[in-house]
């Protein structure tokens, strides 16, 4: 697999702006790929930040490297925000694109009490696995919003009861608006995280 014409010049298969959700796998020291979520930073380099000691950190220093993935299944989403879940393969079989990474840090500190790394991704490889007719969904969108919500429960300096209130607003928009997958990933959430 090698970069497509799909990929813009620097090497992702779509243009990044602000700050774009994804999910990332890295492998890990028993050689399977942990699939977290990824909120990448449009810039050159695109960023990328871990928060705390998680797998995709230690990863990330180990290996440096992973594959960033754009997939529109908000329960592989919420999974991967939400739950520890190896897998044996490092793409989703639900991920529209990929792109294999090299990471190194920028930059790293303190927010609070927890510690954060800045990484930068420098595109290897990229490959467009589907080309889709983008749509705007309300559910699905808010499904990302309480998982990334719910991400930050334990975190300090966010407000629990806030978060909680968000989580339950977007709890509607998903009975509303959200497809049949879009309820069970907010199944999925309220059981990963004991809401």
């Amino acid at each position: 697999m090698s970069v497509g014409e799909d990929a813009d010049a620097a090497g992702w298969p779509l243009e990044l702006r602000g700050v774009t959700e994804a999910v990332v796998t890295t492998r890990g020291p028993n050689d399977r790929w942990n699939l977290a979520a990824l909120g990448l930073f449009a810039g050159d380099p695109v960023t990328a930040r871990t928060w705390g000691r998680t797998r995709t950190r230690r990863n990330f220093s180990a290996r440096g490297g992973g594959f960033v993935q754009f997939t529109r299944d908000a329960v592989d989403f919420v999974d991967a925000a939400c739950s520890v879940r190896e897998l044996d393969d490092p793409v989703l079989a639900s991920a529209d694109a990929w792109v294999r990474v090299d990471s190194t840090v920028v930059e790293s500190g303190t927010e609070g009490e927890t510690e954060w790394v800045e990484w930068a991704l420098e595109p290897v490889e990229t490959h467009v696995e589907r080309r889709i007719v983008p749509t705007t969904n309300r559910g699905h969108a808010a499904v990302v919003e309480a998982t990334v919500a719910a991400s930050r429960l334990d975190v300090a300096g966010y407000a629990a009861e806030d978060l909680r209130d968000r989580i339950s607003f977007f709890a509607r928009v998903v009975d509303r608006c959200g497809s049949a997958r879009a309820a069970e990933a907010f199944r999925r959430l309220r059981e990963h995280e004991d809401l």
